[in-house]
C-alpha cells in the first residue's frame, strides 16, 4: 500500500462499521485523557525494540487521530488527512510500509491494529522512521504483543468504569432500602401502643442505622475487602451521640485496625447494643456521666472492644445481669467472631468487653 503520511490529502475510506467503531472507541473513556506511565513505557519499549525514533499509540477518531502516548513527535493529534493509521485499521492485524514516499522524510511505517473485544479497530500501536526499513519477524511479533498489552490496559479501564457504574447503582438501591426500613420502623414505633413494642422497634432502627454507617464507610473507599474499624466505629458513635441524653457524654480511644466489612459490622452491632443499653439503665433521673469506648490492639492478632460507663452500676458487686434480646444478639455476634464476652459492675459503673481476633 503506497500512502503519504503528510503533505497532500490522503483521507482514508470510511470504515464499514464506522458508527459502531466510534461508539466502541468512546466506551473506553480514553480519548483526551492525560498521558500515563503505563502507555508511555510501551511506546518507549517498542521504539527501542524496532530501532526507530518515533512510536505512537494512535486512536482514530471521527475527524482526527489522537495519540494516547507519543515518542519522537511533539503533537498530541493530527487530522485524518495525514494519518496512515486511518488506512491501517481497514487492513489486517499488522500493516507495514517499507517506504511511504513522504515529502518530510517519514519514510517507514508499521502498525499493529488495536482491536476491541468485539473485533472493531480503534487505532494502532505504530512505529515510524526517517529512512525506509523492514522490520524483522521478531520485531513484528513484539509489536503485535505490545499492541495486545495496550488493549489489555484499555479493557481494564473500561471494566473498572463499568464496575463503578454498577457499584453506584447498588449504592443507590441499598441506601434507599435502608432509608425506607428506617422510616418504617420510626413510623411503627410512633404508632405502637405498647412500650415493649416501641422499645423493640427503636432497637431495630438503631441496628439499621448501624448497617447504614458501615455502608457509608464502604462507599467512601468504593469496592473494598477491608475497612478501617476506627473510621466505621466513629461514624456509629457520631450517630449514637446524636441520640444520647443531654447529660451523657461519649469518650473514645480507638486503635487503628483493618478488617473485613462483615467482622467490622459485627463489632459495630455490639457497640450499638452496649451504648444504647447504658443510655437506658446507667444514668437514671438525669444522672450525668460518661460512656468510654475503647478499642485496643493487644498484638498477636487480637484486639478488645470495651464500653465502660460511670453510671449507677451495682452496689453489691454482683455480675451484670445479661438477659433480653440485646444479650442474645451480642452473644451470637461474639460466637460468630470466635470472641469472648465479659462484663462486670460495681458502685462506680459497668464495663463490657469483647475480645476478638483481628
Amino acid at each position: 500500500m503506497r500512502v503519504q503520511l503528510l503533505g497532500s490529502p490522503m483521507l482514508a475510506d470510511r470504515h464499514p462499521f464506522q458508527d459502531e467503531r466510534l461508539e466502541a472507541l468512546r466506551s473506553y473513556d480514553v480519548l483526551d485523557t492525560e498521558y500515563e506511565v503505563a502507555f508511555d513505557s510501551i511506546v518507549d519499549v517498542v521504539a527501542d525494540i524496532c530501532g526507530v525514533p518515533i512510536a505512537l499509540i494512535s486512536l482514530v477518531d471521527g475527524h482526527r487521530q489522537w495519540f494516547k502516548a507519543v515518542k519522537g513527535l511533539d503533537v498530541p493529534e493530527t487530522p485524518l488527512e495525514s494519518s496512515i493509521c486511518s488506512h491501517a485499521i481497514l487492513e489486517g492485524d499488522l500493516v507495514e510500509i517499507e517506504d511511504t514516499h513522504a515529502d518530510p522524510g517519514l519514510r517507514c511505517y508499521a502498525g499493529a491494529v488495536l482491536k476491541g473485544a468485539d473485533g472493531l479497530p480503534l487505532g494502532t500501536l505504530c512505529v515510524l522512521d526517517h529512512t525506509p526499513r523492514k522490520l524483522t519477524t521478531a520485531q513484528r511479533k513484539m509489536l503485535k504483543v505490545l499492541a495486545g498489552q495496550v488493549m489489555a490496559q484499555f479493557e481494564l479501564r473500561r471494566t473498572l468504569k463499568q464496575q463503578a457504574i454498577l457499584h453506584s447503582e447498588a449504592d443507590h438501591r441499598i441506601k434507599n432500602s435502608l432509608q425506607m426500613l428506617s422510616s418504617l420502623t420510626r413510623f411503627q414505633s410512633r404508632v405502637a401502643k405498647l412500650d415493649e413494642t416501641r422499645e423493640a422497634l427503636d432497637a431495630v432502627g438503631q441496628r439499621i442505622e448501624t448497617m447504614g454507617r458501615l455502608h457509608e464507610v464502604l462507599q467512601a473507599g468504593h469496592v473494598q475487602t477491608h475497612v478501617d474499624l476506627d473510621d466505621y466505629l466513629i461514624r456509629i458513635i457520631d450517630f449514637l451521640t446524636e441520640q444520647s441524653p443531654e447529660h451523657v457524654m461519649i469518650d473514645t480511644a480507638l486503635s487503628h485496625l483493618r478488617m473485613t466489612p462483615s467482622r467490622a459490622a459485627s463489632i459495630g452491632i455490639v457497640l450499638n447494643e452496649w451504648v444504647t443499653n447504658a443510655y437506658k439503665h446507667a444514668f437514671p433521673t438525669e444522672r450525668p456521666g460518661t460512656i468510654r469506648v475503647t478499642v485496643t490492639d493487644l498484638g498477636a492478632g487480637t484486639a478488645q472492644l470495651e464500653v465502660a460507663d460511670d453510671g449507677c452500676g451495682a452496689t453489691d458487686d454482683a455480675p451484670v445481669r445479661r438477659t433480653g434480646l440485646g444479650t442474645q444478639i451480642t452473644d451470637a455476634v461474639a460466637q460468630a467472631l470466635d470472641g469472648t464476652l465479659t462484663a462486670d459492675a460495681n458502685a462506680f459503673g459497668t464495663r463490657h468487653r469483647l475480645l476478638f481476633a483481628v
